[in-house]
């Protein structure tokens, strides 16, 4: 990095942490803590709840995702519509009517606050575990890259989160989240462009999109039943479903955000705006992986793109090994860019029969060169098992080093880290709201005042924020970082849905019957999880069924058994 990435950078970071406080400074009131002050408009409500889903993770991981799997990702998110209209009907007017503070306030309304406190501190499990991840994601991912200090990154990236969330709550998350999105879409936009510019000057993006296409890279809709795939249209339509469903409507970190808004109206506006660009969002991020792709079937590609792992096998005794294959994926390169240029040219004298042909060739030579990568990591894994061989997350941030003139290179770093700098804002402003609201001050024997409130607000989220740096620097990579954070998600959304759901239309099923309803399938899931039962997607819809069923079978068999009235729904 140059001395200009340097000052991007760094301005930026600094901008937005000193924005945020001095817009906020005042921000001692209860109302204006947790709830933002209650005037906020629908397109910050909105653009918030977007930043605080796209993590850096999301613009590190899902690129790469689609350099190597294509689009199919994005049906990931094909259930979020239907999960923003149910709570905009639902979950959004009986919040503003009960005039909550946080989601878990209901359940005690509704239950009790045994069920209350358990739901509370399932929230806590899943989130603190995920504010880790989102500071610990760019930080292996950059520190690898540019051999900075990983535990340095994340305590920095930590400590800027912790200035602002710490000083001015809700309103600080909702106001630096919109600075945060407009510097992350005009990196994403800029990078996208920077690709289409730097092709061949032959190449028109629609010739683009057709290599894309002859490699199977805009395959977006799958229809297969298979409950072990991560990602078809139907697991996108039913654990999406349910995993945004439980997310957005059960989550604190998303719940605070559209609780802060002026109006129910406010709110629901909002999250219909957030509907209606989550999946183009998501779309054209998955599209410049696609673009980076077809970037690297004319420019040169490492054979893998983790330094480090290239750094472990290269001190190997297989560095020989895998020496021979580098040499063997250069000569690939070169096959790929004459296959290239026979399928451009075809399609540019719209010959079909040689359209055809210069699939199959093309195909072929990208089949041979993902065979070299797959006996790559295999070396690798074999040099060192402790250094991570699926280099999905480092393909972006590889091109953004290598390609990028100097200036944006510091714009993109800056993409990535306002990313994880606005999802950790949100986890750790929720975090310490519930810690604060639904355990400290519900279950403390004597009243405290709305002073004191703000002041256990602030301490618990530094609380947490401390915790989020310690969980970053024993975090470890695993598969793919956004695959991660769904999982972690996937395991207790669909328990704590479902007990939302009970809550708001099965009216006869009380506190004791849910409370151990929610403890049995919490077990069973996690047990689920690890034998591998179904996909993570499915855990959602799973789960959810699951604690509703239990819940429905204790509260029947009690009645039963005390002989009360009959049930009435």
């Amino acid at each position: 990095m140059e001395l200009l990435d340097w000052l991007v950078l760094a301005t930026t970071l600094l901008f937005i942490v000193g924005f945020g406080i001095y817009k906020t400074r005042n921000s001692n009131d209860v109302e204006d803590y947790v709830k933002g002050g209650k005037d906020t408009k629908w397109w910050t409500i909105g653009l918030s709840v977007m930043a605080t889903q796209a993590s850096a993770i999301t613009f590190l991981s899902t690129p790469g995702q689609a350099f190597h799997d294509g689009m199919g990702f994005v049906q990931f998110y094909f259930g979020l519509p239907m999960a923003m209209i149910v709570i905009c009907m639902v979950f959004i007017p009986i919040y503003h009517r009960l005039k909550v503070y946080t989601a878990y306030e209901m359940l005690e309304n509704r239950f009790d606050l045994k069920t209350r406190t358990l739901t509370a501190i399932l929230f806590l499990i899943q989130r603190g575990l995920a504010a880790g991840i989102t500071i610990f994601a760019p930080s292996i991912i950059l520190s690898a890259v540019l051999g900075w200090d990983l535990s340095t990154l994340n305590i920095i990236i930590g400590i800027l989160v912790i200035l602002y969330t710490v000083s001015g709550g809700t309103k600080a998350v909702n106001i630096t989240q919109k600075q945060q999105m407009f510097v992350i879409m005009v990196g994403m936009f800029f990078a996208f462009f920077f690709i289409l510019g730097s092709l061949p000057a032959d190449v028109t993006f629609s010739e683009a999109l057709k290599i894309a296409g002859a490699n199977d890279k805009l395959n977006i809709l799958n229809f297969e039943l298979d409950t072990q795939n991560r990602y078809t249209f139907w697991s996108g339509i039913t654990g999406g479903f349910f995993l945004m469903l439980a997310y957005f409507g059960t989550d604190q970190s998303q719940v605070q955000r559209y609780l802060s808004g002026k109006s129910v109206r406010e709110s629901q506006l909002g999250l219909i705006f957030n509907a209606l660009l989550k999946i183009p969002m998501q779309f054209f991020i998955l599209l410049v992986g696609v673009m980076v792709f077809v970037f690297y079937q004319y420019n040169a590609a490492p054979l893998h793109f983790n330094p480090a792992a290239k750094t472990a096998i290269e001190n190997s005794s297989l560095a020989s090994d895998f020496n021979a294959l580098e040499a063997e994926h250069r000569d690939t390169e070169t096959d790929k860019r004459t296959a290239q240029n026979a399928f451009v040219s075809a399609l540019k004298l719209k010959d079909y029969d040689a359209i055809e042909q210069a699939k199959i060739n093309l195909r072929a030579v990208n089949q041979h060169e993902e065979q070299n990568r797959a006996a790559a990591r295999i070396l690798i894994e074999e040099a060192d098992p402790t250094v991570e061989t699926n280099d999905k997350d480092y393909v972006f941030i590889h091109f953004i080093l290598n390609n990028l003139p100097r200036g944006f290179i510091g714009l993109l770093l800056a993409v990535i880290l306002s990313a994880a700098m606005s999802s950790t804002a949100s986890e750790l402003n929720a975090l310490g709201t519930i810690s604060a609201l639904d355990l400290y001050k519900r279950n403390k024997t004597q009243p405290i005042s709305a002073k004191q409130e703000v002041k256990a607000t602030k301490i618990f989220t530094l609380v947490w924020g401390i915790v989020a740096i310690l969980i970053a620097n024993i975090a470890s990579l695993f598969d793919n970082l956004i695959q991660l954070v769904n999982i972690i998600g996937s395991i207790f959304y669909g328990n704590v849905l479902g007990i939302f759901l009970l809550a708001f239309f099965i009216k006869f099923v009380k506190g004791n019957a849910v409370f151990m309803a929610a403890i049995i399938t919490q077990i069973i899931v996690i047990v689920g999880w690890y034998q591998n039962w179904m996909s993570y997607l499915w855990l959602n819809a799973f789960g959810c069924a699951l604690v509703i069923l239990f819940a429905l079978l204790l509260e029947t068999l009690d009645r039963v058994l005390k002989n009360n009235n009959p049930i009435r729904i």
